[in-house]
């Protein structure tokens, strides 16, 4: 299965949100028309994945041609995974106006710091802009819905995140319809806190297990301001917005 992507018009008021996230996810445009694809550009995010969508790494264009382009780390962090020569990979990520862009190509360099791609063929997918979803790895706690007071973290990690929904990777066992507490932490802003129930759930690798998981629906406010914490993410913009008080964690 692949990066999951989510969106309801739930209220976030807990003792509706049982009722109410029972609703259906609206799901994406099935138009045959392709969508316009995204644009590369120095500094741009991408994520590197395999094949069938498993998450290698993801680093900041340095370097592009219309055929080839290079990779370095992201400010903060850790060594890249090495990938065999000439093995295929896909790319994605957003460009300046959060438009999507989906490659594959073949690896030419891999090393701790730097990646290489060649032979870049765009892919173009059906994508609904109005749910823009960020692929990013950042550290995710899930609660059971009744500890409302966050006592016993199941670290996990993200995956994907919009302003709809996330979608999850950890060892631990859930089911499809079950309500969680998820508290997440995107680099340096302050830790935002949601409602939300499982509604998809596969199994990756073995003893892992990814999970899409649906909010319970944000005010406006909550959807402008996620959205740009996501789009200053993917700009790498160095934005103070939530992060005058990081000791107060978000209100979702």
């Amino acid at each position: 299965m692949g990066i999951f992507s989510f969106f309801s018009r739930d209220t976030e008021e807990e003792e509706e949100s049982e009722e109410l996230l029972r609703k259906e996810v609206e799901t994406p445009s099935t138009s045959n028309k392709s969508a316009v694809s995204g644009q590369l550009f120095d500094g741009m995010r991408l994520n590197v994945a395999t094949k069938d969508g498993g998450i290698l790494f993801s680093g900041q264009v340095v370097k592009h041609t219309p055929s080839s382009l290079t990779l370095s780390r992201q400010p903060g962090q850790l060594s890249f995974k090495i990938i065999p020569l000439g093995a295929s990979v896909s790319l994605s990520g957003y460009d300046k106006k959060l438009i999507p862009l989906n490659l594959i190509a073949s690896v030419e360099e891999s090393s701790r710091t730097s990646f290489k791609a060649k032979d870049l063929k765009i892919e173009n997918h059906a994508e609904n802009r109005d749910n823009f979803r960020l692929p990013i790895n950042a550290p995710v706690s899930l609660y059971r819905k009744d500890d409302d007071h966050f006592r016993n973290p199941e670290e996990c990690e993200l995956i994907d995140i919009s302003t709809g929904g996330c979608c999850i990777q950890t060892e631990y066992v859930h089911v499809e319809d079950e309500v969680v507490r998820i508290r997440i932490k995107l680099e340096d802003y302050a830790p935002l806190n949601f409602l939300g129930r499982v509604v998809r759930c596969s199994e990756r690798d073995r003893g892992l297990f990814r999970y899409g998981v649906l909010f319970a629906q944000l005010t406006e406010q909550e959807i402008t301001t996620l959205s740009k914490t996501l789009y200053n993410l993917q700009m790498g913009v160095r934005d103070t917005h939530m992060r005058e008080n990081p000791s107060q964690p978000g209100h979702w």
